[in-house]
This record gives structure tokens, C-alpha cells and sequence, in this order.
């Protein structure tokens, strides 16, 4: 990913993540609509993503599992609490995730036209600062990891 900026901000219990791309608002949106092309690089590459189910609309659910190297599997699923079309869209962990308290408390996800492409905008939100502390250096590398490859995917002719 392009990463323009990582922002943990303790204060708003946030972690912002912004990406630049040198393709169309409408295609860096697609590649996240679609679950063939999100699983090409929501996942980091020793853990590809695998989506089993991609409901996206408000109140539809998504659910994957990231692959892990010793062949197990790590179940994920979101609800969407917001699916605004190029815009943005809003997602909490589901309840594969709902046990966890280091998990996030959600996401948004923000879509915009640049002079240059489009800008992703991710914030993560948590529940609290012992949260935050202990997601963000692995969420963060993960983040590190998996999002050039949305590089390739957005490269493509679609």
C-alpha cells in the first residue's frame, strides 16, 4: 500500500491508515466490493485471506479465514453497519471476533477522488487503551504486509 500515514491517536482510541493509488475512486472501491479481489490482499502473504461470505450491504456480513503456516485457520467476520457505494463503508468485528477484547471496535473504510488517483482512509477504532497497546504493533505490521499487495490487484484490467 502507498501508505501516506499511520496515525495511532490514544486520545480518540484510533488508528488511521491513509493510501494514495493511481487508479479511479471507482476501481480502488471495487477491489474492496469484490471478495475475489479483497481476499488477493486483505490477508498478509504468509496468511491469505480466504472470503467464505461477502454480504455487502448495511446489516450483511462478511466472514473469512486468514490461512495460517502451520495449516490451521483464523476465523474473521464483519457486520456491515454502513455501505455507502464509493464512498465509504462501516464494519464491526463479528462475532467470530466478539470474545476478543483486543479486537477492534470497528472500522471505516473512506473512499475519495485525488488529483492523482484515489486516497483510501482506514480508522480503526478500540474499546480501549490496553486494546489499542496490544492490536496496533501486529495490526500494524499486518497492515505493512498485506496492503501492497492491492498494488497488483488495482493494476489489473478490469
Amino acid at each position: 500500500m502507498p501508505l501516506t500515514s499511520v496515525t495511532k491517536d490514544p486520545e480518540t482510541l484510533s488508528l488511521t491508515v491513509v493510501g494514495d493509488y493511481p487508479v479511479s475512486q471507482q476501481r480502488l472501491w471495487d477491489a474492496f466490493a469484490d471478495p475475489r479481489q479483497l481476499e488477493r490482499f486483505w490477508g498478509p502473504p504468509a496468511f491469505p485471506a480466504t472470503f467464505t461470505l461477502h454480504d455487502f450491504k448495511a446489516g450483511g456480513r462478511a466472514e473469512y479465514f486468514l490461512a495460517l503456516p502451520d495449516g490451521g485457520k483464523w476465523n474473521g467476520s464483519w457486520k456491515f453497519t454502513a455501505v455507502n457505494p464509493i464512498s465509504s463503508f462501516e464494519a464491526h468485528d463479528g462475532e467470530d471476533n466478539a470474545g476478543d477484547a483486543n479486537m477492534p471496535a470497528g472500522m471505516t473504510f473512506k473512499f475519495e477522488t485525488t488529483p492523482t488517483g484515489s486516497r483510501l482512509t482506514v480508522v480503526t477504532r478500540f474499546s480501549s487503551i490496553e486494546a489499542m497497546q496490544q492490536t496496533i504493533p501486529g495490526m500494524e505490521e499486518g497492515l505493512r504486509a498485506a496492503m501492497p499487495q492491492l498494488d497488483a490487484v488495482l493494476a489489473e484490467a478490469r
